[in-house]
C-alpha cells in the first residue's frame, strides 16, 4: 500500500487515481467509500465529517477486498489524523502500517495552492476555510509521520508544482523505486477527466 499525502489543492487525489489506473491497483479515498455506501449522503452535503470508527472500519473492508483480489492499494490521503491512526494501532497490532509500502507528500507552495482552488471555484472554498485546511493538514501531517518514520515506512516528498505530466513523472520515479518492476496496465490521456471525478468524489469531505 502507497498513502499519498498532500494539502487541498495539490492534486495528490488526481496523481492518486492515474497512479492507481497505470498499474492496476485499487484507488481508495474516504470520501469515495463513504459515498459509495450511500449512508451519510446527508452527512457530506452539510460538509461534516463521519466519526473515525466508521471510516477506518469501512476503509479496512475496502482494503480487505483489494488485498484478496491481489489488487496493490493507493490510499488517498488516509489516515487522516491521529484518531484514525490510534485507531489503526490498536487494531492488529498496528497491522495496518506494516503493510505500508510508502508514502508520498506532494509539496505545492500555498500561495499556488490558492490559486488552484480559487480556479477550481467550489462554494465551499472561502479563504478562511480554506486557511483552516491547510492548518489541519499541516497538524495531522506533522503528527503522522514520526509514527510512519518508527515503523520504518519510506516516506518521499515530491515537488507538485509545474505542468501536470511532468509531476506525474516525478511521481512515476517514487513509486518504481517503492514497488520496482510493477508492470504497467494502463495509459490515460485525459487526466482532466480523473481530476474532475476525483474532485466530486472528495467534495465535502475536508479536501
Amino acid at each position: 500500500m502507497i498513502i499519498f499525502f498532500g494539502p487541498a489543492g495539490s492534486g495528490k487525489s488526481t496523481q492518486g487515481r492515474i497512479i492507481a489506473d497505470k498499474y492496476g491497483w485499487r484507488w481508495l479515498s474516504v470520501g469515495q467509500v463513504l459515498r459509495d455506501t450511500g449512508e451519510f449522503d446527508e452527512i457530506l452535503e452539510k460538509g461534516e465529517l463521519v466519526d473515525d470508527a466508521t471510516v477506518v472500519e469501512l476503509m479496512d473492508k475496502q482494503i480487505e477486498f483489494a488485498e484478496a483480489e491481489g489488487m496493490e492499494v493507493v490510499l488517498d490521503g488516509y489516515p487522516r489524523d491521529m484518531d484514525q491512526v490510534n485507531i489503526l494501532l490498536n487494531q492488529d497490532a498496528g497491522r495496518f502500517f506494516d503493510k505500508l509500502t510508502g508514502a508520498i507528500i506532494l509539496d505545492v507552495p500555498k500561495e499556488e495552492l490558492y490559486e488552484r482552488i480559487k480556479e477550481r471555484g467550489r462554494s465551499d472554498d472561502t479563504m478562511d476555510v480554506v486557511k483552516k485546511r491547510f492548518a489541519i493538514f499541516e497538524q495531522n501531517i506533522c503528527s503522522i509521520l514520526p509514527l510512519l518514520s518508527e515503523r520504518k515506512v519510506p516516506v518521499e516528498h515530491v515537488d507538485g508544482t509545474g505542468d501536470f505530466d511532468v509531476v506525474t513523472e516525478r511521481i512515476i520515479k517514487i513509486v518504481q523505486k517503492m514497488l520496482p518492476g510493477s508492470p504497467e496496465v494502463f495509459e490515460n490521456d485525459n487526466p482532466e477527466s480523473i481530476e474532475n471525478d476525483a474532485l466530486e468524489r472528495e467534495k465535502s469531505y475536508g479536501e
